[in-house]
């Protein structure tokens, strides 16, 4: 079977993971800006680099297609 198929962008630089963060698992300082959530959500490069930090999932995917990357979710 030889037929081309289009996976999405080119290369793996647009492709960002969206992963559920426990505010208890961050530092002092972004634990006081999270205003009484439990969970929030990391948006990370395809190195491991946290991009940002947003108060749920939905939020992380608009972000993400805001600024021209592929998200998807990790556990």
């Amino acid at each position: 079977m030889d037929t081309r198929y289009e996976f999405g962008p080119e290369g793996g630089d647009k492709i960002v993971y969206v992963r559920p963060v426990a505010v208890a698992e961050l530092p002092d300082e972004l634990r006081d800006q999270a205003m009484g959530l439990d969970t929030v959500y990391a948006v990370h490069d395809a190195t491991g680099e946290r991009l940002a930090l947003v108060k749920d999932r939905q939020l992380a995917f608009i972000v993400a297609r805001q600024n021209d990357m592929a998200p998807v979710s990790v556990h």
